[in-house]
């Protein structure tokens, strides 16, 4: 079950590095084994595993790691540590160039494409299809309709299937081959453990799919209260020093997360240009930085320091003491180590950077075409 960016689905699943104790209960009586009771590692902490020598096998179902991690540089160094990298996915990316000590690409089809079960002498042609959930919490069929790129490209679904198959074999209740073969036996597995999902094969086929359960949808809270529980949190008060400022990374028009569709942000109004830092003019004239200029940008945190050379000024009318880079570019900048207390989340939305004329004659070659506002 695929949600926006994984995000919705991943989690309805369970798919989560600290999953809860009835979710870890039910799968365990599903299928005949005891789930571990450890917590796993996020993807900030599998980054500092792999760096240190602990995680030595990387597997990547779609994405872009290495440019999605922030501090790239560390990020790509901890890859390249790892004794084997594999990744999945239906194209390639910059991901694919930064691997352990030996590496697998295994493409796969896409979801706009057919998935189809070939007919045998007991059984017909089945065009297979798997469901997302959007953002309303609704689950619905999702079936591809273009011919494949290639007649020898597997699913997602299937070529994790055979992984397992290969891995555990006899050692699991699942007939792991059988699930590559047919999605209906891994949603009647999904029924078994997930609530909400009971009578998964029959109601993901009505028109429009079906609703999870959501409790405030329903007004109902589980607080103390009975009632939703509103907070006020203080407002952190971060101390700058002077040269200083604050940067947020933000995304482009064109782009959904790693990828860059085109060079037109119409959300800002910049064109053709991406490595940029977005400044306010009085903090330019403060810093003696005029409007294009080319700037090195260097990031500080806990006494360290990480530069991204080559960018361009540009004027925009953002807060004092503030500025904004786009990311994925800007993410050499972000510390691995900076993250929010409770989600572990990095901080790519604060960022303490200073500015200074850049060492480059020129700026790279995208950025021959000024930006234009």
């Amino acid at each position: 079950v695929r949600g926006h960016s994984n995000v919705q689905g991943d989690r309805t699943m369970g798919v989560w590095e600290r999953p809860a104790p009835a979710f870890l209960d039910a799968l365990g009586d599903a299928f005949g084994f005891e789930p571990p009771r450890d917590h796993g590692l996020d993807s900030q902490k599998s980054v500092k595993a792999m760096h240190d020598g602990r995680a030595k096998v990387f597997v990547s179902l779609g994405g872009n790691f290495l440019l999605a991690l922030p501090d790239t540089a560390y990020t790509a160094e901890a890859l390249s540590r790892t004794n084997l990298t594999v990744r999945i996915g239906t194209k390639l990316n910059r991901s694919d160039l930064v691997t352990g000590r030996q590496a697998l690409i295994l493409p796969c089809l896409g979801r706009t494409e057919r998935d189809v079960r070939p007919a045998t002498t007991t059984r017909p042609m089945v065009d297979q299809f798997v469901s997302c959930e959007n953002s309303m919490g609704v689950v619905q069929g999702s079936r591809g309709t273009f011919a494949p790129a290639s007649p020898n490209l597997m699913a997602e679904t299937a070529i994790v299937c055979r992984m397992a198959h290969a891995v555990i074999g006899d050692r699991s209740t699942v007939d792991w081959l059988s699930w590559a073969d047919d999605y209906d036996l891994v949603r009647d597995g999904i029924a078994k453990v997930i609530p909400g999902c009971d009578d998964y094969n029959a109601r993901v086929r009505h028109p429009g799919g079906f609703y999870l359960p959501n409790p405030p949808r329903e007004n109902i809270y589980r607080t103390d209260t009975g009632k939703a529980n509103f907070t006020v949190n203080p407002i952190p008060n971060h101390q700058l020093e002077p040269g200083q400022i604050v940067m947020t990374t933000v995304r482009s028009h064109d782009q959904f997360n790693t990828t860059i569709y085109g060079l037109h942000d119409r959300y800002r109004g910049m064109h053709r240009e991406r490595r940029v830092v977005m400044m306010n003019r009085e903090d330019m004239d403060e810093l003696g930085l005029s409007p294009r200029q080319l700037v090195d940008v260097t990031s500080h945190f806990n006494g360290q320091t990480r530069v991204a050379r080559g960018f361009i000024a540009v004027e925009y009318p953002i807060a004092r003491r503030c500025a904004a880079m786009y990311y994925p570019e800007a993410n050499v900048l972000v510390p691995i180590g900076s993250t929010e207390p409770l989600s572990n989340c990095p901080t790519y939305k604060h960022v303490i950077i200073s500015l200074r004329p850049s060492e480059r004659a020129e700026p790279p070659r995208q950025s021959r075409s000024p930006p234009v506002r």
